[in-house]
């Protein structure tokens, strides 16, 4: 692994008029520290989410093992800070909420979707990381004109891979719970000693938070969804590999250029090698809370839909 590995890279999409969004339906805390789990029922099931700032609504879709305290609250306080009012989630069955669990890209984005209605946002912005970026473009087929904006951090595009994960992702995610050095090898870049350092400063504001906290997803049923190899594709869908080529929504995609989980050398096709601008993993916006989230913040209030 040489010294140029892991840098973080942007890539965008279509442009367009961003509209004022509507007040969000819930009780929306300063910042991740103050923000307590909320409830809404839906679907037969119970959605536990948390609201963290005002304005522009932007719901974010979790990772792979994700729940709702995994999010690093400095790239949450970040996006807040952006003027945005930041929704984040646990998944059916996973975490605080109840239903059925699933790690079925088409059930984590029915989740996104039953929440925005719940909550009644309207023109919001959607996220997600990982399979949660997954769910993010699929949810942006489902949402149609209700979505402005579509952030997808460190996640895959659909269709056939010219780069697979690497098989060190599913030996270090199939460790139960979290601890630093995992953390580390999957998010970020333990060759590098800047990386390593930012690491344990976001694994100890995740962590600081005692009360309150969404339970860990099990491992085994966890590895058990996705398989113990790489896959490719990992997302077979032409539909929304036409969506992405074809909507007026913008789009921004922000990961690192060596991503053991989903590499970014699988963006290229779609959107050409741009510039990069720091040593990264699966997890940059979590190494560079301040630098993404104002990427994000500065994207959104740049482009509308054409």
């Amino acid at each position: 692994m040489n010294s140029q590995s892991r840098r973080t890279m942007i890539t965008a999409g279509a442009l367009g008029a961003a509209a004022l969004a509507l007040p969000l339906k819930a009780q929306a805390a300063a910042s991740s520290a103050t923000a307590s789990t909320q409830f809404v029922d839906v679907g037969g099931r119970r959605l536990a989410y948390r609201s963290v700032g005002t304005g522009k609504p932007l719901v974010l879709c979790n990772r792979f093992r994700g729940v709702l305290d995994l999010w690093d609250p400095a790239f949450i306080d970040g996006l807040a800070a952006q003027g945005f009012q930041v929704v984040t989630f646990d998944y059916s069955g996973l975490g605080q909420s109840t239903g059925e669990k699933s790690y079925n890209p088409m059930s984590l984005a029915k989740d996104g979707k039953d929440l925005i209605e719940a909550l009644g946002l309207k023109d919001v912005a959607i996220g997600g990381w990982s399979i949660g970026g997954i769910a993010a473009q699929i949810l942006l087929a489902m949402t149609g004109p209700m979505a402005t904006h579509v952030v997808l951090l460190a996640t895959t595009p659909p269709g056939p891979l010219v780069k697979t994960g690497e098989q060190l992702f599913y030996d270090t995610a199939a460790i139960p719970g979290i601890a630093l050095e995992q953390f580390t090898t999957v998010f970020f870049e333990p060759a590098d000693a800047g990386s390593r350092a930012a690491s344990k400063r976001s694994f100890d504001r995740i962590m600081a938070r005692k009360k309150d906290r969404s339970p860990d997803v099990p491992a085994d049923w966890a590895m058990a969804q996705i398989g113990n190899t790489p896959r490719n594709p990992v997302f077979p869908s032409d539909q929304i590999l036409q969506l992405l080529k074809t909507t007026s929504v913008p789009i921004l995609h922000l990961g690192a250029d060596h991503d053991i989980v989903f590499p970014i050398e699988n963006w290229y096709a779609l959107n050409g090698q741009l510039p990069t601008y720091a040593r990264a993993g699966h997890g940059p916006h979590h190494q560079y809370p301040d630098e993404a989230s104002a990427q994000i913040g500065a994207f959104i209030k740049a482009t509308s839909k054409g």
